[in-house]
């Protein structure tokens, strides 16, 4: 069944350079189509339109729509990682040339946020026991580039040396 909501992201001219960046950084990944505007406008005929790609299965469109509107945080795109290994891969990739923010939060070099989590990090959080909650939570609070081992650590009542 073909995917019913697709995110479409607004850039300015960056749409294809982005796509194919974007593509690069994750598996099972490729561009589907491309568009044009047509004389008909409202930007230069035979500049790409739209791009249309798929990260990991997932399908987006990219449209070179002009300077109006840029991203911000509040939308952003999480990964789930399976282990740090994972983490620090998209971490790496998708903050050169952007920004790293706290809480395992990243803008990349065309402004998108995303946020690198690894697994295991939602059970810190809803632990039975508040105080290992509490704890894990203020540890991730320090944090920029998660570290699943550190939360735990921290979770358990392990100081740092």
């Amino acid at each position: 069944m073909p995917q019913k909501i697709i995110p479409n992201l607004w850039f300015d001219t960056e749409a294809e350079e982005a796509a194919a960046f974007y593509v690069s950084v994750f598996n099972n990944s490729r561009i589907v189509n491309r568009t044009h505007y047509t004389d008909a406008g409202p930007r230069e005929s035979g500049m790409v339109m739209t791009v249309e790609f798929e990260l990991d299965g997932q399908r987006y469109v990219g449209i070179n729509g002009g300077p109006e509107f840029t991203f911000d945080e509040a939308v952003s795109f999480q990964i789930d990682c399976a282990d740090q290994e994972e983490v620090d891969y998209y971490w790496e990739k998708l903050s050169e040339g952007g920004s790293e923010g706290p809480c395992g939060w990243l803008k990349d070099r065309y402004g998108l946020s995303w946020q690198v989590v690894p697994a295991g990090m939602e059970e810190l959080f809803a632990d039975p026991d508040p105080k290992r909650a509490e704890r894990a939570m203020k540890a991730m609070l320090q944090m920029g580039k998660l570290d699943i081992a550190a939360l735990r650590e921290a979770a358990d009542g392990v100081t740092a040396s």
